[in-house]
């Protein structure tokens, strides 16, 4: 495999450059050697690297490797073999997104080493995978025996080295005896044939369990002599056609047009509905099973094999990282690879890492108006939502706002409500009338003060 050392292809920072997988369907390795071995005591581990898939991913792997230390390490010679104590980072293959965490173990009775796997975090990875973007791949190992695994400063993942293993660091104290047999006469059956049933005399297991519809009736209108297919009487034969070698031509069968308008075409056969006589095979009925003496399992046994590490934490240490991996896709990525274990310090080399690198993508990202319309290019139906999203408000704009038709009622209340102009001759009249009013109000004023006295 070809390893290069350039500039991303797209949201480039000017004057930045990476570690970059060239070569497809190739065996790739590179590694380096720490300045300072990392010793699992009492601090703890901080790897954090970018990854961009610059061409997305099809299959292939971007997690590194942390080397463990031994005399006849040599890089040089660095390949799948070559032991390790930490793996991490993502892997991906078809439709599974993996981002893995594999530390080997030293089993301290054997002295052989087993891997443990961290389970699957519960976020959609894919998006990392495929979005051709720069993204920030971090592990965290801490001294109590926990972990957390983060994209982009998020954690997406974390446990405890003692529980969320697979298989588990520390194996079961117990296990089942391997020598024990389960015995020929143990009876595991809940339930059982009753041995006492007997078939009943009128039970007709040769009845079938469908029969022709006696009052079925055959469709008026039914075409009996027409075919429900028939040649097409478009179809030509091609002008290459051999008979000789293809043998002769035969236009292909389209429905028959004729049967489209009518309920039905060809011979006509009886419909078939349930048997009401039909009852099947006769089964005796199943009653307890007054044997049953339960699932047989072994007595367990104390495991030969038991141990207990308590602090896994405490792992082979490293002296060495590495890139040792196979693609089907070129271009990937990487960039400012850190081991450290403040967090401080990492979060400071992300910021001057990949914080510009996220900083560029964002100017560079498109307006919303594109992005919508990048969208509806990879799936149309976006355009029928996009309709529908803008006629709402117009539609509802148009009704609420749209000038109400008049009625004739309307227009008759209306009419009585017009003022108009009052001349003086009307005026004076209006006076006059009030003047006799209020004259009348006056005498039968008095007439009620005369009544009283």
């Amino acid at each position: 495999g070809r390893w290069e050392v350039e500039e991303l292809k797209e949201n480039t920072v000017p004057g930045d450059r990476g570690l970059v997988l060239k070569s497809v369907a190739k065996h790739h390795a590179i590694s380096a050697m720490l300045t300072k071995a990392f010793i699992f005591d009492n601090k703890p581990l901080i790897v954090q690297y970018e990854v961009n898939f610059q061409e997305g991913i099809d299959c292939g792997g971007a997690y590194i490797k942390l080397l463990s230390s031994s005399d006849d390490l040599n890089l040089e010679y660095f390949f799948d073999k070559t032991p390790y104590t930490i793996m991490f980072g993502p892997d991906k293959c078809g439709e599974d997104y993996k981002l893995h965490f594999i530390f080997r173990h030293k089993n301290p009775k054997t002295g052989e080493y087993d891997e443990k796997h961290a389970k699957r975090p519960d976020v959609d990875l894919k998006k990392f995978y495929l979005d051709k973007k720069t993204h920030l791949y971090t592990l965290v190992l801490k001294p109590d025996d926990t972990f957390e695994m983060l994209i982009d400063q998020s954690v997406v993942s974390r446990g405890s080295l003692l529980e969320d293993m697979v298989p588990p660091v520390n194996p079961p104290k117990e296990i089942e005896d391997p020598s024990e047999k389960k015995p020929e006469d143990w009876d595991e059956r809940p339930k059982i044939s009753d041995p006492n049933a007997v078939k009943p005399d009128d039970w007709d297991e040769d009845e079938p369990s469908k029969i022709e519809d006696p009052d079925a009736v055959k469709p008026e209108g039914w075409l009996d002599d027409e075919p429900q297919y028939v040649p097409d009487p478009n179809a030509k034969k091609p002008k290459d056609w051999d008979e000789e070698m293809d043998g002769e031509w035969e236009a292909p069968q389209i429905p028959n047009p004729k049967c489209e308008t009518a309920p039905g075409c060809g011979h006509w056969v009886r419909p078939m509905k349930n048997n009401p006589k039909y009852k099947g095979k006769w089964k005796a009925p199943m009653i307890d099973n007054p044997n049953y003496q339960g699932i047989w399992s072994p007595r367990k046994i104390p495991n030969p094999d038991y141990f207990e590490d308590l602090h896994p934490f405490e792992m082979t240490t490293v002296s060495a990282i590495g890139l040792e991996l196979w693609s089907m896709t070129s271009d990937i990525y990487f960039d400012n690879f850190i081991i450290c274990s403040e967090k401080e310090v990492a979060d400071r080399w992300a910021a001057d890492g990949w914080g510009l690198k996220k900083l560029v993508a964002s100017a560079n990202e498109p307006g919303m108006f594109s992005q919508l319309v990048t969208a509806a290019e990879d799936h149309p139906w976006l355009w029928v939502l996009y309709i529908l999203t803008l006629a709402l408000p117009v539609g509802l704009g148009v009704l609420f706002c749209w000038p109400a038709k008049k009625t004739d009622e309307d227009i008759d209340f209306k009419k009585t409500d017009i003022s108009k102009p009052i001349t003086k001759g009307e005026l004076k009249q209006e006076r006059e009338e009030l003047d006799d009013d209020e004259i009348e109000l006056e005498e039968e004023k008095e007439n009620e003060d005369t009544v009283e006295d």
